[in-house]
């Protein structure tokens, strides 16, 4: 019986990024011209910007009629309306559209053109707009300068600026443990667990196959940090195959998630431990044993915002860890292991 660990990963953080950011400006727009959220650019408007009947107070749903702010998927009671913007419907006063009415000119301020549910999200960015002179009263904002909206036709990640689109899963161990058993000739993955000075250790093997996790010991600590609360479901699952062109085919050595209610947005918080494992699928080890594999970390759930976290019903895959092949731990200088890692850091 010959044991060994198939690779030590030291702790990993995905640092899910928000990308890079261009900037997409924009200069005078005729009168027609709509915003990105579809409201007017240059249009006619009241001089305080209120509303026509000072009688009449404003409507709710008139201000979010075509851009609502986030709706709540929640626990009951932990949800209030957002509070009204001032101004009017076509100026509400927490975009600074270009047009509509300032105060004090000169005065620089944020602008957002988009949809709010996208603000501040993934690679998207407010621009800058300045209060400017409009003929010899009229205090307007200018052109909104420098801010990035969702790349079109995106619908997961960064670049389609909805929840899920950066943070951190990290995960403390990702290092399987393979037993060959000399006696059937064949190879079994067993999770690690970590000891006490921090060191992923492989559990005692069993006489026969196939091996048993370390009791009482489970894989991995985990915390995730994200730009969004919601409910998630986040799974790691190894791989025998080729990371650089994944395939539907590849056989799973193990799949383990952790299932939590997450809070509070941009807060690390710690998830329940990444359960033991054990493979009973030699045929699979074995080829991890000859090619290596990679790890999938994914996710699955729903935003307090209600957005679905998912690839089309699926499980969203945000990022892969590279496994070398087994030998590659006793002669990293062997063809095809210069190259390969035990861990990186990923996007999505």
């Amino acid at each position: 019986m010959r044991v060994h660990l198939g690779l030590i990963v030291p702790t990993l953080v995905v640092a899910l990024s928000q990308g890079c950011m261009g900037d997409f400006g924009s200069g005078t727009l005729p009168s027609t011209a709509r915003s990105a959220d579809g409201g007017p650019v240059n249009a006619p408007l009241s001089l305080d910007g209120g509303a026509a009947d000072k009688g009449v107070q404003p409507n709710y749903d008139a201000f979010f009629a075509n851009d609502p702010p986030a709706e709540y998927c929640g626990p009951d009671g932990g949800w209030t309306p957002p509070p009204l913007p001032g101004g009017t419907p076509e100026c509400p006063s927490d975009k600074n559209r270009e047009g509509c009415p300032c105060t004090k000119q000169g005065q620089k301020a944020a602008c957002w053109p988009g949809l709010r549910r996208n603000r501040g999200r993934g690679i998207c960015k407010d621009g800058e707009t300045v209060c400017t002179l409009h003929g010899e009263h009229l205090l307007r904002w200018g052109p909104c300068k420098g801010y990035v909206l969702p790349k079109p036709g995106a619908t997961k990640g960064a670049e389609a600026c909805r929840c899920f689109s950066s943070g951190q899963w990290q995960i403390e161990n990702l290092a399987p443990c393979f037993v060959n058993y000399q006696s059937t000739g064949k190879i079994y993955a067993v999770s690690t667990y970590v000891d006490a000075k921090g060191q992923a250790k492989c559990p005692q093997p069993s006489t026969t196959p196939p091996p048993a996790p370390q009791p009482g010991q489970p894989w991995s600590k985990n915390a995730l940090k994200v730009d969004c609360a919601g409910q998630f479901e986040l799974c790691y699952t190894i791989k025998a195959g080729d990371p650089k062109n994944p395939s539907a085919g590849d056989c799973v050595l193990a799949r383990v998630c952790a299932s939590a209610w997450y809070p509070q947005k941009d807060v690390a918080q710690p998830l329940p431990p990444l359960p033991a494992w054990s493979s009973s699928d030699p045929a699979c080890a074995a080829t991890f044993d000859k090619v290596g594999g990679y790890g999938e970390m994914s996710v699955l759930g729903q935003s307090i915002e209600c957005d679905s976290i998912d690839d089309g019903g699926k499980p969203l895959v945000f990022h892969r860890v590279t496994y070398c092949p087994l030998a590659c731990s006793a002669n990293p200088t062997l063809p095809g292991c210069q190259n390969c890692g035990n861990g990186a850091n990923g996007s999505f």
